[in-house]
C-alpha cells in the first residue's frame, strides 16, 4: 500500500511543479493599432498549431490586452495590473519614452520585455528587439551610396533619430570629402518651402529619412514642386515604403529606390500570411508593415523559446506586485531561450548575437517601376550588397505610350507657334498653330501619346544665371520637372546639352544677315557701252585701226586693185586706187556699222580681208546687240554688303547686332575663348556688339523693325530670315551661313522615351512631313510666298575677251591669209610683166616695192610694154575692160620712152 501512495506521490509532484496549461503574455498597445491584432492574431496561430505539430509544447497561450496612450504614469499602471495577473512575457510598448521606462521595471522584475522598434539606444542584454540593430541597418546606406558612386547627395529629415541612421554616412562624408547636405524637414505638415530648396539647388541624389506617419506626405509634395521626376534618384529608408500607394509615382519616371525586411514575395512568408493573418483585413502580405510583422515573428519565437524553457526547469508562473521586491526566477532564463533561438519567420532569419541584438538579417533592396516595387539586390548584415542581374532592357520600340501624357511648352513665335486664327474662341491644345504644333502633333500620331501646351509667357528659352546657378525660361521649366518638352526655334548648343537632352535636329539651319533687299542702280548716261568691257571696247578701235590699215597696204599690193580710171583709153598712162587710207577707215566703220558703202574689194586678197571682217562684225554686233537688250530690260543691283566680311569692315558704318543673350549673339561670344586667324571677323564682330549695347535687341521681333526701317543689319537664324524675306519684300538674306547648328526638341537628362522621339523625328524627315510643314509654314500659310525672289540669272554680266576672243581670232586668220594672198598677187605680176618684157624681176619689184613704201598717191603710172601688140593688151591684166566691149579709139603716135 505503501509503494502504491509512493508511486501517485512520485506522479503528481512534478504535475504539480511543472508549468501549468494556460500562459498569459501581456500586450502594451495603443488603440486601434493594428501591432495590437498581429499580436493575438499570432497567440491564436500558436494555440492552432500546438495541435498540428510537436514543434510547440501543449501549452495553451492567453493574450492579456491593455490599451495606453503617451502617458508613462499610465503606461506604468498596465504594467503593473499585467504582472499582477502573472505573466509569462511583456510585449510592447512602441513608444521610445515609455519602452523605456516599460524596460527599467521588466529588469526589477526579471520579466522578458520583448518590444519590436528602432532604437539606436539598446543596452547589452537588457530588452530583447526583434527589429534589425541600428548601428547595423545603418550600413545599408552607406553600402547603396557607394556602389551608386554618388558623390555628393542631400538628406532630408525629421528627427534626431534620422541624423543618427544616417551616422556612417556622415562620417565617411564629412567636409573634406564630397559635399553633404542636411536640410531638415520642420514640423510640417507643408514641408514646400525646404523641398523647393532642393529643388533650386539642382541636387540630383537624394536621402528621405523620415518617420513613416509624415512619408506619404512629403511624397506627395515632393511630386508637387517637381523632385520627383526622371533626373532625381531618390532613396527612402522607411523599411514600410511597399505599404503606401506607389502608384503616382510609378509611371512618371520617378527613380526611388528603398529597402524593406519583409519579402511579400517569399514563398514562405505568404503561407504564413494565407494561413494565420486573414483576420488582420489587409488585402495582401505588401500591406503589412515592419513592426506588425515583428510582432507576429515574436509571439512565434516566444511560443518555441518556452517549450525549451519548460523542458530546462520546473516552475510556474508567478504574480508580481510593482510595490514589491519580488521577481520571476525563470525570466531570466527564458530571455535567454529566446536569444538562442531561432526560426524564419514573415521577416526572415530571424537570430540574436550573444549580445542579445537581432542579427544576420537579410534586407531587399527595391526599386519602384511601372509594375511596383522590383527587387534589385539583396544584403546581409555579414555581406555586401548582391545585385540581382537585369533581364535585358526592353527595346524602345516595344515601349507603349499610349498612356503617357507629355506637357510641352511653348514660346509664341512665328511660325513655330502662333494663336489660331479663328472667329470663335479656342480653348486648351486648339488655341495654338504652327510648325512646331504641327511636330508636336504628327509625332502623337506616330507614337500614340498624348500631350498639353503650355505658353512661355515671355518667349525666353532659356539661359543660366551665373549668381543663382539657376536656368531661366523654358529649359528651367524643363530642368525643374515643371514640363517634359519644349519646341520652338531652341537651338542645340553644348551649354544646354549639360543640363537637358535634345531630340536630333528636326532643322538645319545657320547663322545669317536680315538687311534690307539691295536697290536698283540708276540709269547711266553710257549704259550703251556696258554691254562691253572695256578691254573689249579698246581691242575693237585696235581692231578697226589695224584692218583699215592692213585693208590700206593690201589694196596696195594688190595689182586688181590698180585699175584704169579711164576705160575709153586703152593703153592709159596711170592707174588708179581706189583703197586710200581715209577710204579703208570708211569702209570698215560702215561694215562694222551694218551700212553700205561704194567701194567694194576686186583682188582675191582685198576681198578675203573684207570676208574676215565683215565675219568679224557680225559677230562683235550681235553679241552687243544681244547683251545691250538685256542691259536695257534688266536694272543692274547694287549690293552695299555681300557678306559678314563686308559688314564687319565698315567698322560699324552700317550697324548690326543680334539678340541680347541668344544662342547666336553666343556664338560670336563663345569665339573669342578661340584662336586663330579663320574667327578673326566675327571675333571682330562681338567686340563691336559688345563695345556697343544699343544695337542688340531684346527679340527678333525688335530686329525686324530696325532693318526694315533704319541702315541696320540684323544677325539672326537663317530659317527665320528666310520666313520675314517670304512676307517682307523689302528684307532679304544676305551672303551665306556662318555656322551650321539645328533645331531640336528639349526634354529632361535621361528622358525614357528620347529614343522613341528620335526615331520619329528620323522618320518624319525621311517621309517628307518636315519638308512639307516647312513648304506650309514658310510659303503658304500667313502671307508666305508674296515675294518672289529675282532669277538667279539675271544679273547681266559684260563680255570679256574670254566671251569674244573667238571673234577676234576669226579676223586674224582673216588678215593673215589676206595678206599672204596680197603678197602672192603682186609677186606673180611683177613675174608675169618681167617674163614677158624681158626685164629684170628684181628691178620690176624693187620698183613696185618704192612706190608701194610711198604711201602717198592714189594715182599709180602704168607699166608700158616695149612693142605694140595689135591686140587690145592691157598693161596690167589681159582682161577685156569691165564693161563688155572693145570701144574704138583713135591713137596718137608718140616716142616710146627710153
Amino acid at each position: 500500500m505503501y509503494k502504491t501512495i509512493f508511486i501517485c506521490f512520485a506522479i503528481m509532484v512534478p504535475s504539480v511543479l511543472a508549468f501549468s496549461k494556460i500562459i498569459v503574455l501581456g500586450g502594451l498597445f495603443p488603440e486601434d493599432d493594428l501591432t495590437q491584432k498581429a499580436f493575438i492574431e499570432s497567440i491564436n496561430a500558436i494555440n492552432r498549431m500546438r495541435i498540428e505539430t510537436e514543434e510547440f509544447s501543449d501549452t495553451y497561450f492567453k493574450p492579456e490586452v491593455i490599451t495606453i496612450t503617451d502617458d508613462v504614469f499610465e503606461v506604468s499602471q498596465g504594467v503593473c495590473t499585467l504582472v499582477g495577473e502573472g505573466i509569462a512575457a511583456l510585449f510592447g510598448p512602441h513608444d521610445k519614452v515609455s519602452s523605456s521606462h516599460v524596460q527599467s521595471m521588466c529588469d526589477t522584475m526579471d520579466l522578458p520585455n520583448i518590444v519590436a522598434r528602432w532604437d539606436s539606444e539598446l543596452v547589452r542584454m537588457k530588452s530583447i528587439n526583434f527589429y534589425p540593430h541600428s548601428e547595423t541597418l545603418s550600413l545599408i546606406y552607406l553600402y547603396m551610396v557607394t556602389e551608386f558612386k554618388w558623390e555628393k547627395f542631400t538628406i532630408l529629415y525629421d528627427s534626431t533619430e534620422a541624423l543618427l541612421r544616417m551616422s556612417n554616412l556622415l562620417q565617411r562624408w564629412d567636409t573634406k570629402g564630397y559635399p553633404v547636405t542636411l536640410r531638415y524637414l520642420g514640423k510640417g505638415p507643408d514641408y514646400r518651402s525646404i523641398l523647393k530648396k532642393v529643388k533650386n539647388s539642382y541636387e540630383e541624389n537624394i536621402i528621405i529619412d523620415c518617420s513613416y506617419d509624415i512619408l506619404e506626405e512629403v511624397l506627395q509634395q515632393s511630386q508637387q514642386v517637381g523632385i520627383l521626376s526622371d533626373r532625381h534618384k531618390i532613396i527612402i529608408t522607411s523599411l514600410d515604403l511597399q505599404t503606401l500607394d506607389l502608384d503616382p509615382y510609378s509611371h512618371s519616371g520617378s527613380n526611388i529606390t528603398g529597402i524593406r525586411l519583409l519579402d511579400p514575395e517569399d514563398p514562405d512568408s505568404l503561407s504564413i500570411f494565407n494561413g494565420y493573418l486573414g483576420e488582420m483585413g489587409l488585402e495582401d502580405l505588401s500591406k503589412m508593415r515592419t513592426d506588425w510583422a515583428l510582432m507576429f515573428d515574436a509571439i512565434q519565437l516566444f511560443s518555441r523559446a518556452f517549450k525549451q524553457l519548460e523542458e530546462a526547469v520546473e516552475g510556474d508562473v508567478k504574480a508580481l506586485a510593482c510595490d514589491a521586491l519580488d521577481n520571476w526566477e525563470h525570466g531570466a532564463s527564458l530571455s535567454n531561450f529566446i536569444r538562442s533561438t531561432e526560426m524564419k519567420g514573415l521577416t526572415g532569419l530571424i537570430k540574436f548575437h550573444t549580445n542579445g541584438f537581432r542579427s544576420d538579417f537579410k534586407l531587399n533592396i527595391v526599386r519602384l517601376t511601372p509594375d511596383g516595387l522590383k527587387t534589385i539586390g539583396n544584403w546581409n548584415s555579414t555581406n555586401s550588397i548582391e545585385w540581382i542581374p537585369e533581364p535585358p532592357p526592353v527595346l524602345d520600340g516595344d515601349v507603349d505610350l499610349a498612356n503617357q501624357t507629355f506637357t510641352v511648352v511653348i514660346s509664341l513665335l512665328n511660325p513655330f507657334n502662333m494663336l489660331t486664327e479663328s472667329t470663335t474662341t479656342k480653348t486648351g491644345n486648339d488655341r495654338y498653330e504652327g510648325f512646331a504644333i504641327d511636330i508636336i502633333h504628327e509625332l502623337s500620331q506616330i507614337l500614340h501619346f498624348n500631350y498639353t501646351f503650355v505658353e512661355q509667357v515671355d518667349k525666353v528659352t532659356g539661359s543660366l544665371n551665373e549668381k543663382t546657378g539657376k536656368w531661366s525660361g523654358m529649359l528651367g521649366k524643363i530642368i525643374d520637372g515643371e514640363a517634359d518638352l519644349a519646341i520652338t526655334d531652341l537651338t542645340i548648343l553644348s551649354d544646354r546639352e549639360k543640363v537637358v537632352d535634345f531630340t536630333m535636329p528636326f532643322m538645319h539651319l545657320g547663322i545669317s544677315i536680315l538687311y534690307k533687299k539691295p536697290g536698283k542702280a540708276a540709269p547711266s548716261l553710257f549704259s550703251f557701252m556696258s554691254p562691253l568691257s572695256i578691254s573689249v571696247w579698246l581691242c575693237l578701235f585696235g581692231a578697226l585701226f589695224l584692218t583699215s590699215l592692213l585693208l590700206f597696204v593690201i589694196g596696195r599690193v594688190s595689182p586688181a586693185e590698180w585699175t584704169n580710171p579711164y576705160p575709153c583709153i586703152e593703153n592709159p598712162e596711170e592707174l588708179e586706187n581706189q583703197f586710200t587710207f581715209s577710204n579703208c577707215i570708211w569702209f570698215t566703220i560702215g561694215s562694222i556699222m551694218q551700212q553700205g558703202s561704194e567701194i567694194a574689194p576686186i583682188g582675191v586678197s582685198t576681198r578675203i580681208l573684207a570676208t574676215a571682217w565683215w565675219f568679224f562684225c557680225m559677230l562683235m554686233t550681235t553679241s552687243y546687240t544681244a547683251n545691250l537688250a538685256a542691259f536695257l530690260t534688266i536694272e543692274t543691283i547694287v549690293r552695299p554688303i555681300k557678306s559678314a566680311e563686308d559688314l564687319a569692315n565698315l567698322n560699324g558704318k552700317i550697324p548690326y547686332g543680334a539678340k541680347r543673350d541668344g544662342s547666336t549673339f553666343k556664338f560670336f561670344e563663345n569665339l573669342v575663348h578661340l584662336k586663330g586667324s579663320n574667327y578673326s571677323t566675327y571675333v571682330k564682330m562681338y567686340e563691336y556688339m559688345r563695345d556697343h549695347p544699343e544695337v542688340l535687341t531684346q527679340d527678333n521681333e525688335e530686329g525686324r523693325l530696325r532693318a526694315l526701317n533704319e541702315d541696320y543689319a540684323f544677325l539672326m537664324e537663317s530659317s527665320s530670315i528666310d520666313y520675314i524675306a517670304q512676307r517682307d519684300c523689302n528684307l532679304t538674306q544676305i551672303g551665306g551661313l556662318l555656322d551650321n547648328k539645328g533645331y531640336g526638341i528639349a526634354m529632361r537628362k535621361r528622358f525614357p522615351y528620347r529614343n522613341k522621339l528620335n526615331t520619329a523625328v528620323l522618320q518624319m524627315q525621311e517621309s517628307g512631313i518636315l519638308s512639307e510643314l516647312k513648304k506650309k509654314w514658310w510659303n503658304e500659310k500667313r502671307g508666305g510666298g508674296s515675294c518672289k525672289d529675282e532669277a538667279s540669272g539675271s544679273v547681266v554680266k559684260e563680255l570679256s575677251l574670254d566671251n569674244v576672243g573667238g571673234v577676234f581670232l576669226v579676223l586674224v586668220v582673216g588678215v593673215s591669209i589676206s595678206l599672204l594672198t596680197s603678197a602672192f598677187t603682186m609677186f606673180k605680176d611683177v613675174y608675169d610683166f618681167s617674163r614677158k618684157e624681158r626685164v629684170s624681176v628684181k628691178k620690176e619689184l624693187k620698183k613696185e616695192l618704192k612706190f608701194l613704201i610711198k604711201c602717198r598717191g592714189n594715182v599709180k603710172p602704168a607699166r608700158r610694154f616695149r612693142k605694140r601688140a595689135s591686140s587690145q593688151y592691157s598693161s596690167t591684166r589681159d582682161d577685156s575692160p569691165p564693161y563688155g566691149f572693145v570701144p574704138t579709139v583713135i591713137t596718137t603716135a608718140h616716142s616710146e620712152e627710153p
